[in-house]
């Protein structure tokens, strides 16, 4: 089976008329689809060390983490559009958590000038925000490296690059959505919370100094809808208790170097998070796979499991905070907005960043496992063929 077959199979089609799909040919679909995703792991990974080297020579100070995408957000994503499976672009995606404004365009600059790679996409919505007030500077790469195995090669990587309050935005919406059982992101549920999101990132835009979402209701009347909405929703205390509400914990993993891996389950029915570290990479593809089978085969719609690579579990919770209901930075500014000042006038606490990692080597062995690796049909029988001559 073809990745695009197994891509239309998942968004619920077969690329040629047939009866139902088999049991099994959901399986070969689900493990091709995984095989493909496993196949941008190096790529994604080496994209993340190369803009550690840009940050760490631009002097810019931040967060960064990768993670690959969840089969269930890749299925919805799928049957949303019109896009095959061979051609996403953020099956694979490493995120910058900068500063400042000038840190993003510092950092996208550098990337657009300097990465080996290339670039295939952009779209910068900080200048053009989304209308529901996502806003983020997204780069995408083709990944290039002629000492790499041919399958690694043309991976799309994508890199969203953004400042603390922008990701305290997005990782709020992420937050309330899993409390809620809702998709949030997607703009999927309650109209109220969507509306509420939509106005607080114009009152960012307005603090960066950045273009405003279309369509929202001048400053004056937009901070008194965001006091009534706050009221109604009873938001602040919302947000209060979210960190709270989600318990998590972490499985000890004793090694002589910190993880770089950490698988994240998140049941929204117990509203409980587990934090895995995993030091090999192999291991970690491996679990990842196995806990969305299992969550597929018990029917556990509800649950959330990604597979994140951060340098520390603290670095984990400032890249992906949305998990463990950290939403301190957007409550400080709602409680300020509510209150009737502008967030311009005002000097929010940032979360504390840390400096860029020195660069590191990266060990790919794993990736050359023969078992390991993700080829198109038919590639690894040639590839057999020459051995045994």
């Amino acid at each position: 089976m073809t990745v695009r077959a197994a891509g239309e199979l998942l968004r619920g089609k077969m690329l040629v008329p047939v009866d139902a799909p088999t049991p099994e040919e959901y399986i070969e679909a689900f493990r091709v689809a995984d095989q493909f995703r496993i196949a941008h792991a190096y790529p994604m990974r080496s994209i993340r060390q190369s803009a550690h080297r840009w940050m760490k020579r631009c002097a810019v100070s931040g967060i960064t983490g990768a993670r690959l995408k969840r089969m269930p957000a890749i299925r919805a994503k799928l049957k949303r559009s019109s896009i095959y499976l061979d051609k996403l672009q953020d099956v694979g995606g490493c995120r910058l958590i900068l500063p400042t404004i000038a840190d993003v365009r510092t950092i996208g600059d550098a990337l657009t000038q300097h990465l080996r790679h290339q670039k295939c996409k952009e779209n910068d919505y900080i200048l053009a925000p989304k209308p529901d007030g996502y806003r983020s500077h997204h780069l995408v790469f083709a990944f290039q490296d002629q000492l790499c195995r041919s399958h690694y090669m043309d991976r799309r990587i994508e890199i969203q690059v953004r400042t603390q309050l922008q990701h305290s935005w997005a990782t709020a919406v992420e937050a309330v959505g899993l409390y809620r059982g809702e998709y949030l992101k997607g703009s999927v549920g309650d109209r109220s919370w969507l509306r509420l999101f939509l106005l607080m990132s114009a009152e960012f835009c307005v603090a960066e100094g950045c273009p405003e979402p279309p369509g929202v209701p001048g400053q004056v009347e937009r901070i008194a809808e965001i006091q009534a909405l706050n009221k109604t929703l009873d938001a602040d205390l919302t947000l209060a208790t979210l960190a709270n509400a989600v318990h998590w914990r972490e499985i000890s993993v004793t090694a002589r170097e910190a993880p770089e891996y950490y698988l994240i389950r998140f049941d929204a029915k117990a509203k409980e998070v587990l934090v895995q570290p995993l030091h090999s990479a192999s291991r970690a593809m491996a679990l990842y796979s196995e806990a969305e089978s299992v969550d597929r085969e018990t029917g556990n719609d509800g649950n959330d499991v990604v597979l994140v690579e951060a340098d520390k579990i603290d670095g984990l919770k400032a890249a992906y905070p949305n998990y463990f209901g950290d939403v301190t930075l957007f409550r400080q500014a709602l409680e300020e907005v509510a209150k009737g000042r502008s967030l311009a006038e005002l000097d929010i606490r940032r979360q504390e960043m840390v400096p860029a990692k020195p660069a590191e080597r990266i060990d790919s062995g794993w990736l050359y496992k023969r078992n390991r690796l993700w080829v198109e049909p038919g590639r690894m029988k040639k590839t057999r063929k020459r051995k045994q001559k």
